[in-house]
């Protein structure tokens, strides 16, 4: 195990992802203080040309406005906007200058369940249930109350602890004098230690989603994990 957060960080994104399971991420502002226990990740490489690179990444065709965070420094964060419709967070790996980020897909919310139901059922009929909270990126971004403003900013080490859930939980309740928004995380003391899934990353598109890129992390039977799905297979449209 790491023994500092920018240690952990400064690794591949899919030597990192694994250690970030049973980790828990907390997101303070001016509304709400928010925990989630990371239960799914996935992690993604650089450009072409870089020493790892990843055709189902950002970062694949080289650094652009959008994508600058992901070119480091590492244990910052990368939040971007897709589809139209969704944010999705992702924590920046590798030193400096090389590209990487462990997108975070899926977790379990342990405190501040209000204020992350209130986000996520906005505009919906029906409240999502307990475990539907953070499920999939885009739920995962909505429930912390995270957006494109959050871009780059940094990712606060809270330490390594025996129970990152509990600690966390005390964490909220103190209500350290950070300056918000915050965004913070705490890393189990024994990472590896749970029953874990490897597969090829979900919804991604051509090689980057094949198995060559196994690199989709997930907690074993966890009911908040993402099912797995492959990309849809775009048709041609043929001239009659």
């Amino acid at each position: 195990m790491a023994d500092s957060l920018e240690e952990l960080l400064s690794a591949t994104a899919p030597e990192a992802a694994p250690a970030l399971l049973g980790a828990v991420l907390v997101r303070s502002d001016s509304q709400a203080t928010v925990a989630l226990r990371l239960t799914e990740v996935e992690a993604y490489g650089g450009p072409a040309d870089s020493d790892l690179p990843d055709p189902g990444a950002h970062t694949y065709r080289g650094r652009t406005a959008r994508n600058a965070s992901m070119f480091g420094p590492p244990a910052h964060l990368y939040v971007y906007f897709t589809y139209g419709l969704h944010h999705a967070l992702n924590l920046v790996c590798r030193p400096d200058g090389h590209a990487g980020g462990c997108l975070i897909r899926a977790g379990e919310l342990v405190a501040g369940e209000d204020a992350a139901r209130r986000r996520r059922s906005a505009n919906r009929a029906t409240e999502p249930a307990h475990a539907a909270l953070a499920r999939g990126p885009g739920n995962v971004a909505q429930a912390l109350g995270l957006d494109r403003s959050d871009d780059g900013a940094p990712l606060r080490y809270l330490g390594s602890v025996p129970d990152p859930v509990l600690a966390a939980q005390r964490l909220v309740t103190e209500h350290p004098g950070y300056p918000k928004p915050w965004t913070g995380i705490f890393l189990p003391e024994h990472a590896g230690q749970a029953e874990m899934v490897t597969t090829a990353r979900t919804g991604v598109s051509g090689e980057g989603g094949t198995d060559a890129f196994p690199w989709r992390f997930a907690l074993k039977n966890d009911p908040t994990v993402s099912p797995y799905r492959k990309a849809a297979v775009k048709k041609r449209r043929t001239r009659p």
